[in-house]
């Protein structure tokens, strides 16, 4: 990933932080016929390694599992908040004109071989896992329980779960660190008059962090 030092985020707590928020990933593997990629949700155990590990699962049908290239490793990357900035928003324009328009955006790469496993007990414990995280925020949150156990026990016959202990953790924060400061003040007021506060308040705080 094209990270210029600006932009760069490099703090594990701050990395892990967004994956969690993340939700949907996107898994990249090489197999004998290019890329494949599947997205899907995956759970981050912060203490397994020295940048954490992505636990989740996908459909024993998908052929990405049997095709991947495991002597290569594996990408998963985590998208943020993002969204179109227009140079209207610059006070820079004013004063120049010399403006153009960009796209703000957070993501994070994470690198890792891809392992998998089907055996029923960590299967279960994965999807209950996933489910509490996903469910936790509503008032009355589902369980893995509320279903019947055998109904449950054919549904995790047809997953495989995967496992990709982080080798290399890779962030960017592109929140227009790099304008004047000049531009901070009306690029935050006018994502907000155009209700996008919470691209808003990242590019707040990135350029806060950077002061």
């Amino acid at each position: 990933m094209y990270t210029p030092s600006a932009f760069a985020e490099n703090r594990i707590d701050v990395l892990h932080d967004a994956i969690r928020h993340a939700g949907l990933a996107i898994l990249v593997t090489m197999t004998a016929d290019g890329l494949v990629a599947s997205h899907l949700p995956l759970l981050l155990e912060p203490d397994a390694g020295p940048y954490g590990t992505l636990v989740g699962h996908l459909a024993r049908a998908n052929p990405q599992i049997a095709a991947t290239d495991r002597s290569v490793q594996a990408m998963v990357v985590f998208q943020g908040t993002s969204g179109y900035i227009s140079p209207s928003l610059y006070a820079t324009k004013a004063l120049t004109e010399k403006v153009v328009p960009t796209w703000n955006y957070s993501a994070i790469h994470a690198y890792g071989t891809l392992e998998t496993f089907d055996d029923a007990a960590p299967l279960l414990d994965v999807v209950t896992r996933l489910t509490e995280h996903y469910e936790s925020p509503r008032a009355m949150p589902w369980k893995v329980t509320d279903a019947p156990a055998d109904f449950v026990q054919g549904m995790l016959r047809a997953i495989v779960g995967i496992r990709i202990p982080i080798a290399r953790l890779e962030g960017k924060a592109k929140m227009s660190q790099n304008r004047p400061q000049a531009d901070h003040a009306g690029i935050v007021d006018g994502l907000k008059a155009e209700g996008r506060a919470d691209l808003a308040a990242q590019v707040a705080r990135a350029i806060a962090e950077r002061a």
